[in-house]
């Protein structure tokens, strides 16, 4: 059996690790990088967000650029607080369980979690070790992400990618045991260490039949999700809305939003709808994934999108955005690996 799991990763592209995949590809990165004199070219793409929303940026002043009608309500918890006072807040919010938290500086969905109850709360506040959201659940049947980019220059942008998302779940027969489910699931049983993490008190538990659990809540790749390509649903009414969305603030050139809606319809229309993320230039265009794209097509997909965002960089560059300085980059970047492993070890 493992030896057939080390087999299926090999031959499918979509399991590999990050650097193993991207690798082949590096020098036309570092190549804008020599083009630009800037190794952190990309800093100047969303002028307005913290290293153009490569990687740190905190959830705060992502939301506070985005109209406050498409943001679930938000508020901001320090780790540090005493439970009472974090109880106070969330109740003078107006706040009812279940709700979502998860930590302001995040990623990867790494201590994302839905709370039902004020003990899981509780416990979620005393082990967490940074500022954290908590946010509404939104209930919204469709989440879907749009991976978006404009020119400064230009009044019009291009919508590059349009999935359907489906979370990480299983579905019960009245016979299996959710380990068991788990162990059948064609991505879950790549995770069974954080499967077992995560659920390992329910592992005995039989789901009855028919019945959806949800292994995780975060809707990316990263953490199993499933992706559906919407690229067909892609047209003027879907351009229209973004368009609109950039201009808003006007600084938002480049990344994905990870949005909920009641329909696919609703998002094209621009109705009723809410932007749970705006990922800045850091942003994966994850329309490569699940839609049976070869290795090749998925890196043409990679590089179309990294001329984008050095076209995109370079314009803001010298229109008055400075690039990062190599030191004032790579102070940033220690302190939010350092963070992220942080999150990590406690996630």
């Amino acid at each position: 059996m493992r030896i057939k799991k080390i087999f299926e990763v090999l031959t499918n592209w979509e399991l590999w690790n990050f650097y193993v995949l991207y690798f082949p590809i590096s020098p036309v990165w570092f190549w804008y990088c020599v083009r630009s004199g800037s190794l952190w070219f990309f800093s100047s793409s969303n002028p307005t967000i913290k290293f153009g929303g490569f990687h740190g940026e905190g959830k705060k002043e992502m939301y506070d650029q985005l109209p406050p009608d498409l943001v679930p309500r938000t508020i901001y918890i320090m780790h540090d607080w005493p439970f009472d006072d974090v109880k106070k807040k969330v109740h003078d919010a107006g706040f009812r369980y279940p709700f979502i938290v998860k930590p302001d500086v995040g990623m990867k969905g790494i201590l994302f979690r839905k709370i039902d109850t004020e003990d899981q709360l509780m416990k979620y506040h005393e082990r967490i070790p940074v500022e954290y959201i908590v946010q509404d659940l939104v209930e919204m049947p469709v989440e879907v992400s749009v991976f978006y980019y404009r020119h400064p220059a230009e009044k019009k942008g291009v919508v590059s990618g349009f999935i359907h998302k489906e979370l990480l779940q299983v579905k019960g027969d009245g016979e299996a045991t959710l380990r068991q489910l788990i162990e059948r699931h064609p991505r879950a049983k790549f995770r069974l260490e954080e499967m077992e993490h995560r659920h390992g008190h329910r592992f005995d538990r039989v789901i009855p039949k028919d019945e959806i659990f949800y292994l995780s809540y975060a809707g990316n790749h990263n953490r199993g999700a499933h992706f559906t390509n919407l690229h067909r649903e892609i047209d003027e009414d879907i351009h229209r809305v973004f368009d609109e969305l950039s201009h808003y603030n006007n600084q938002f050139f480049y990344g994905r939003y990870d949005i909920k809606a009641n329909s696919i319809d609703d998002v094209k229309k621009g109705r009723d709808f809410r932007i749970l993320e705006f990922n800045g230039s850091g942003a994966e265009p994850n329309h490569i994934y699940d839609c049976g794209m070869s290795l090749w097509q998925a890196y043409g997909v990679i590089l179309e999108h990294w001329r984008a965002l050095f076209r995109i960089s370079r314009y803001n560059h010298r229109n008055g955005t400075p690039y990062w300085s190599f030191r004032k980059g790579k102070r940033f970047l220690k302190e939010a690996n350092r963070h992220f492993k942080l999150l990590e070890s406690f996630d």
